[in-house]
């Protein structure tokens, strides 16, 4: 059995310990000089899919947002789609990233795969978050995997991130299937290749097609010739995912007369077989009830996130215009003597009438280095949802929302009257904007309670728009417009001039309403809810009740501003 070791021996067995791994490490040394490793670059290869920014992956959209420069060929489709992608968690836009296009020398012609591998590896430098963003999925079509091999011989680190391929995603968009229980067999067929036998796709196997758009007359001729029948039902789309997406269903037949139009096109997709028969029960992107609009969100740039993000959902394409600049009051010391009071105890409520006044309240507390925990045994009130939100992101729950309609005059409903004997303080805080109405203030004053009424920030007129978009509002090129406040009404037309009679107006309460039609506005949706849920799903249902009301009279479903000029055209 072993003695424990003493303490000198513990120290003499450290010691030798130590000295040993430094023997090591000199002989180390030694035997293999140290050398300078030179530092790798590195890029991630990533695909973005066929054009919808809701199809990519979660790492992809990490990558694209940490990127310092990205690499595309198709800088006209990937910009957009960069600035939807490129957001902060709050909505704010990241800092401008660097888009470098490889898609040709300036002269017309195109690059090749070596071309762009090694513009790729020049940018590639240490430090530097390189990505290379392709259409669809980076190793199923393109030369994705062309770069990559040349990144590898060159000494440069990369990844690649899947993306989804169109040769899928755009058939099931345009209500495709390529699969069925009767059909099991799909071929997809990149026609830009070299020389293809037809022949041999002459069986009743779906065929989905990529890169066709200039020879669809000639494959559907050479498809008939090898044995399908004339009579074979087509499927065309392009862009497809897009919120200008159009299919075109036609037969082997008169394929080459229907697509016509698409001939120029670079992103078509077309299925052949006879799953494209239940299209016309599957149809589910083009049939959105806003799909297509362009849609005028007339907000402050900080406001619009959300209501634009659901605008896209409905097949929107929101387009938003800052009609508002919400700065700092003029005078702070009123600000200032109101958040000491809070500190002090000099309130037993604080109510909350926007998400613009919780902000301004958290900049004054951060100026003075205070958080949440100075709220502790203070009642807080929030308007309406959204302002409870900020409030909650804060850590900080409201004592009170309205439990009916999201406004003032909701809050008051709900407010309890002053008791002298359960309130031991009279006394409200209440950060608002320089223009709000005095409902609320006249109501709790009704109630018994006094009210500290403070400019918390200011809402000022902004900047007019480019030309182009004043041209667009005045036009009718706008399909709806969605008013949030009076003052985004006043302001737009202020700074735009008012919108065409043919274009949709939405207003989100009747205060708005009201604002609209002194304006000289036709008031088409009124929010059941004054909250931008209800705006969105109330301009839903007008589209949805117009496109059904368009179909059951055996007309084209268009959009308000295709309406009116096609009534125009026929007029003259």
């Amino acid at each position: 059995m072993s003695a424990h070791p003493t303490p000198a021996t513990r120290k003499r067995k450290a010691v030798t310990s130590t000295v040993s791994v430094q023997a090591a490490t000199t002989t180390t040394a030694r035997r293999y000089p140290t050398a300078r490793i030179k530092p790798r670059g590195h890029v991630s290869f990533v695909g973005a899919g066929p054009g919808d920014p809701g199809l990519l992956t979660v790492r992809a959209v990490e990558l694209i947002r940490g990127a310092d420069i990205v690499i595309t060929d198709v800088p006209d489709a990937h910009t957009p789609l960069l600035q939807q992608v490129r957001v902060a968690p709050d909505g704010s836009p990241l800092p401008a990233v660097v888009l470098v296009d490889v898609s040709g020398r300036g002269d017309g012609t195109s690059l090749t795969a070596a071309g762009r591998a090694k513009l790729l590896v020049k940018q590639a430098k240490p430090g530097v978050r390189v990505v290379r963003l392709l259409v669809g999925d980076p190793f199923s079509s393109g030369d994705g995997h062309e770069e990559a091999q040349m990144c590898h011989k060159a000494g440069v680190d990369f990844e690649v991130v899947p993306g989804v391929s169109p040769a899928t995603a755009v058939p099931t968009y345009a209500g495709v299937p390529l699969m069925t229980r009767n059909h099991q067999q799909t071929v997809v067929v990149n026609v830009a290749e070299a020389r293809i036998d037809w022949s041999v796709y002459g069986g009743d196997q779906t065929l989905v097609l990529l890169s066709a758009a200039g020879r669809l007359s000639e494959v559907a001729a050479a498809l008939v010739a090898g044995g399908r029948p004339a009579t074979t039902p087509v499927a065309t789309t392009r862009v497809g995912t897009t919120t200008e997406q159009s299919t075109v269903v036609s037969t082997l037949e008169h394929l080459g007369a229907d697509t016509r139009v698409m001939r120029r096109s670079t992103s078509v997709v077309t299925v052949v077989g006879e799953v494209v028969d239940l299209r016309e029960t599957l149809s589910w992107f083009e049939t959105r009830p806003l799909f297509g609009w362009r849609v005028l969100v007339p907000r402050t740039k900080e406001q619009s996130a959300e209501l634009s993000r659901q605008l896209r959902g409905l097949g929107a394409v929101p387009e938003e215009v800052p009609t508002i600049s919400v700065e700092p009051p003029r005078n702070p010391h009123q600000m200032d003597k109101a958040v000491r009071g809070l500190v002090e105890g000099r309130y037993e409520w604080i109510a909350f009438t926007s998400i613009n006044a919780v902000k301004a309240v958290r900049e004054k507390f951060d100026e003075y280095g205070l958080d949440a925990r100075a709220f502790s045994g203070l009642k807080v009130a929030a308007v309406g949802d959204k302002t409870a939100q900020g409030l909650t992101a804060w850590g900080i729950r409201p004592d009170l929302v309205p439990s009916g309609e999201q406004s003032a005059r909701g809050l008051l409903d709900d407010w309890p009257p002053y008791d002298d004997v359960l309130d031991p303080i009279n006394r409200v805080f209440l950060p608002r904007a320089d223009i709000a109405t005095e409902t609320l203030v006249a109501g709790l004053a009704e109630l018994g309670w006094e009210i500290d009424d403070v400019t918390a920030y200011r809402t000022v007129r902004a900047a007019p728009p480019p030309a182009p978009t004043r041209d667009a509002i005045k036009s009718g090129r706008f399909d709806a417009v969605v008013f949030t406040s009076s003052s985004t009404v006043r302001n737009l037309v202020g700074i735009a001039g008012k919108p065409h009679t043919a274009t949709v107006i939405a207003c989100i309460g009747p205060a708005t309403a009201k604002t609209a039609q002194e304006h000289g506005l036709r008031v088409d949706v009124l929010a059941e809810s004054p909250n931008v849920d209800s705006l969105v799903a109330g301009l839903a249902e007008f589209g949805a009740e117009r496109r059904a009301t368009l179909l059951e009279a055996g007309e084209e479903v268009t959009k308000p501003s295709e309406r009116r000029s096609t009534a125009r055209r026929k007029a003259t």
